[in-house]
């Protein structure tokens, strides 16, 4: 093994992989070589892993992993540094640590670039911890740094009940903003509404409405798309910025620009995976000088929904996929 490591690594472990796209019984129980870290990188042996919507895409066929990534689902997780690659500083083996990962997250033992990797906040558990990365890398890249959110500013957050969703309002609270999030049920809203939010079920009212009654939003975050796409333009105050960062319902519409040019209004957008090693690595310090520290003090938290064992990895995506969650979905590797 190059660089240090704790001792005999085995030179085998358990995984799951896509044993062809499909659905969720496509997750197959495997026996998967331990990768080696290489320059820059750690390997961590995974504890927790989270679950989340690309994974899914990656079963189905519809999301592919980088060049060189593992092709083993699993975007985030947590554990203890179990091996460090030539040129590591700053960890040592042993240390616990959550981290964002190419792929690979569904398996005893995956590698990362140690500038991905963050200490597991003073307090937590590593089933929590596991829950951090994927997320809040998504939301403070694109609610705060693509974003702009400022505080006193008014945020909506659809999907406010899933993973993205919770943290999303937990973040906006924490810098200040007033906080808007649609859900699909009293139960989902009444989780939004406990994390601070103005709930707005998306079967009853209509959040172009509510959110023209109040200015209009000043920082849309979206990750359904489809028909939202113009209704979001329509709930957006002058100067408002929508962010996408998904397509649950669709990647087109049909949108009238004069009203972008005549309000002034910014259209952007982002996915996590394909980005540079030097922008996540960006993303994790920012991370760990402005984020931490909230967490520390128990500002934010991930809302947890389900455990399920790794070998049980299709139950927890049917159980994602069914959109019947609130908030994060685990599985226990160790």
């Amino acid at each position: 093994m190059s660089g240090g490591s704790a001792g005999a690594l085995p030179a085998t472990m358990r995984a799951m992989h896509i044993a062809a796209p499909g659905g969720p019984e496509a997750l197959q129980p495997t026996d998967w070589p331990v990768p080696e870290p290489g320059a820059g990188q750690i390997l961590i042996r995974i504890a927790w892993a989270g679950v989340n919507r690309p994974d899914a895409l990656q079963r189905a066929g519809a999301y592919d992993p980088p060049p060189g990534a593992s092709p083993l689902p699993g975007l985030e997780a947590a554990g203890h540094v179990a091996a460090l690659g030539p040129g590591v500083t700053g960890w040592e083996l042993g240390d616990p640590v959550c981290a964002l990962l190419p792929g690979g997250g569904y398996a005893e033992y995956a590698v990362t670039s140690a500038a991905h990797a963050l200490p597991v906040p003073q307090g937590m558990a590593l089933r929590e911890a596991a829950c951090l990365p994927e997320t809040l890398f998504t939301v403070w890249s694109n609610v705060v740094t693509r974003g702009g959110l400022r505080a006193g500013e008014r945020f909506l957050v659809h999907g406010g009940s899933s993973g993205i969703g919770t943290t999303a309002i937990q973040l906006a609270r924490a810098l200040g903003a007033r906080v808007f999030a649609t859900a699909g049920s009293p139960a989902k809203c009444a989780a939004c509404a406990e994390l601070g939010a103005t709930a707005i079920n998306y079967r009853e009212e209509d959040f172009v409405e509510v959110l023209r009654a109040e200015d209009g939003a000043d920082l849309i975050l979206d990750m359904v798309g489809g028909s939202y796409i113009p209704r979001n333009l329509r709930a957006l105050a002058d100067d408002g910025r929508l962010v996408m960062i998904a397509f649950l319902e669709g990647r087109t519409a049909e949108v009238n620009f004069a009203q972008i040019m005549a309000r002034r209004l910014t259209v952007t957008g982002s996915t996590l995976r394909p980005q540079s090693e030097l922008a996540k690595a960006r993303i994790a310090a920012d991370l760990r000088t402005q984020v931490w520290p909230l967490i520390e003090a128990g500002r934010l938290s991930p809302v947890m929904d389900s455990e399920f064992p790794l070998d049980r990895a299709a139950e927890a995506h049917a159980r994602m996929e069914s959109s019947g969650h609130i908030g994060k979905i685990v599985l226990k590797v160790a």
